[in-house]
């Protein structure tokens, strides 16, 4: 699983991306997406510092993608954030995982991590745009967790 930071960062992105080339404001991107200001702008400074996307103060300002959404993976996002889901770590504590160091879970893990890693590569932030784009065309809020509209 990915970490709440990823999935923010993946969120926003989608939310950028579909603003169609526009800089969006950290405010506007939290308003829309439900995520808290703060901590989406201290994911924005991280994700600028790796070059994945850029930012700029003043009028007109706000974060722009660095590259095209279709070129920027959930896996990049996962490394640019310091995601476990990525690190090569043994599935029984924080060693790495290796053959020298085959555990009993090793070959399900290496397999296992391997798949999730291929995953992550294939899925882009024009992936979530798409899908954040076709959830708010639904129309009306997302359900909450009671299985009703908020």
């Amino acid at each position: 699983m990915m970490s709440q930071a990823v999935g923010y960062a993946a969120t926003a992105l989608g939310f950028v991306a579909a603003a169609g080339g526009r800089p969006a404001l950290v405010k506007d991107i939290a308003d829309a997406t439900g995520i808290p200001a703060p901590y989406l702008a201290k994911i924005v400074q991280s994700l600028a510092r790796r070059g994945i996307v850029s930012t700029q103060r003043g009028v007109g300002g706000g974060v722009l993608l660095a590259r095209p959404a279709a070129e920027i993976s959930l896996y990049d996002l996962c490394v640019a954030l310091g995601d476990p889901a990525v690190e090569s770590r043994c599935m029984m504590g924080t060693a790495a995982c290796s053959d020298e160091r085959a555990c009993p879970c090793h070959s399900f893990w290496t397999k296992h991590r391997a798949a999730s890693i291929e995953f992550l590569r294939s899925q882009t932030v024009a992936d979530v745009a798409a899908f954040e784009t076709r959830r708010r065309w639904r129309g009306g809020p997302p359900p909450t967790e009671a299985g009703q509209t908020a």
